[in-house]
């Protein structure tokens, strides 16, 4: 049997595997489904949530009950395509089934899925942070990309939910985007700190095989806009005039992907980069308790159809060894600014990385300060050849 450690908070993640369109980048498992499964999945959600010991026993899993839920994040998905009171469901479920002292719910919204009186729904449910697929200002790259709605649609949400007494807005937005140029893009960063979200999370477009626009782009193909793809220079250059017009507007860096004005770090994230424990329900969730990994199936139809048997939804179970968790340890650990503490991690796992610190160091590619370890700011575009380099 695995087992939590008790008396630690949690986090717990709801995966909401549909949407209206699918994105040319995107390479999630979602789908795009006939609204009427909605209420059978997010029944399932409830109920893998209500049964979660249970559940569990049967993948092998033994989850201590004296910890306290903190955070809750409802990802996609579109999951604001679920009627509110599904939503309000769910998160009662958890309510139910856990110690809660909630501090941040967040749920993830596609501009055109706003309306006043979902918003204030949600809003009551206790949602109180909202996760914007901005991904762009620029309405060619947003058809170019596949999304549905276009920059009209975020102008018109935004002053919904802040009329609602929301607080706590997260704007998304891809460097690399087909038709994106040096002066789009620098539109978008204005557009979005025009509109001063509380946080903003910048990602450099991903090309690999798991995507519609990834694989045409490695066939060499031209659907998708494949061929109107900015160069990886080009992305590199967006990224780094992202960190220095945020730093401008009084955003603070402190993970690779993401910023955020005083106070308003993601709480429900920084349990991913800090290996922190968390709990993932629904089709395609993982979920962590410190020693162990776990998923469940990613079909929608068939993790319905599992939890609905009172059988357990979980696909695969893997131990973390020490040798992998000092892996994560290091690449999740440099992808926060602040760095790693090389004292603990002497500490915890007896080993000593000296020797590739100095050659590293001596090349720029990583600082130190003390005993702190991060990577210098103006090397964060290229932190996975570096990390890489860490681990070999």
């Amino acid at each position: 049997m695995l087992k939590f450690s008790a008396m630690q908070r949690l986090g717990v993640y709801i995966q909401v595997p549909f949407c209206q369109t699918k994105c040319t980048y995107c390479n999630f498992h979602t789908g795009v489904v006939s609204e009427s499964r909605f209420a059978p999945y997010a029944e399932a959600v409830c109920r893998e949530v209500r049964d979660h010991l249970s559940l569990l026993e049967l993948a092998g899993v033994s989850c201590a009950t004296d910890f306290l839920v903190d955070s809750v994040y409802i990802g996609g998905g579109t999951p604001s395509l679920l009627a509110p009171g599904l939503l309000a469901e769910i998160l009662r479920a958890v309510r139910d089934s856990f110690a809660c002292a909630l501090q941040e719910v967040t749920l993830e919204a596609d501009p055109e899925t706003i309306e006043p009186e979902k918003a204030a729904l949600w809003a009551a449910s206790g949602i109180n942070r909202i996760s914007f697929g901005v991904q762009s200002f620029i309405d060619d790259e947003l058809k170019a990309a596949g999304r549905l709605h276009r920059a009209a649609d975020i102008y018109r949400a935004v002053p919904i939910l802040r009329n609602l007494g929301f607080k706590n807005l997260s704007f998304d937005l891809i460097a690399g985007l087909p038709k994106q140029t040096a002066l789009s893009w620098r539109r978008s960063l204005d557009d979005l700190i025009a509109l001063s979200p509380e946080h903003a999370s910048i990602y450099i477009m991903e090309i690999d095989e798991g995507s519609r626009l990834g694989l045409e782009v490695l066939q060499g193909g031209s659907r998708y806009s494949a061929r109107d793809l900015p160069s990886e220079e080009s992305m590199a250059s967006f990224y780094e005039l992202a960190q220095r017009e945020l730093k401008s507007a009084g955003y603070e860096q402190y993970e690779i992907s993401n910023w955020a004005k005083a106070g308003f770090t993601s709480q429900h994230n920084l349990k991913y980069w800090r290996r922190e424990p968390y709990l993932g329900f629904g089709a395609g969730s993982h979920s962590f308790s410190g020693t162990h990994r776990w998923a469940n199936l990613h079909d929608a139809a068939s993790y319905v159809a599992a939890i609905s048997a009172g059988k357990t939804a979980v696909q695969c179970v893997d131990l973390v060894t020490p040798e992998l968790a000092l892996e994560e340890e290091l690449f999740l650990g440099l992808r926060k600014l602040a760095g790693i503490d090389l004292s603990r991690i002497r500490r915890q796992y007896g080993v000593d990385l000296e020797e590739k610190l100095f050659r590293l160091a001596s090349s720029g590619m990583i600082e130190r300060e003390g005993n702190m370890l991060r990577l210098p700011a103006d090397k964060l575009s290229v932190s996975n050849e570096i990390i890489v380099e860490l681990l070999r």
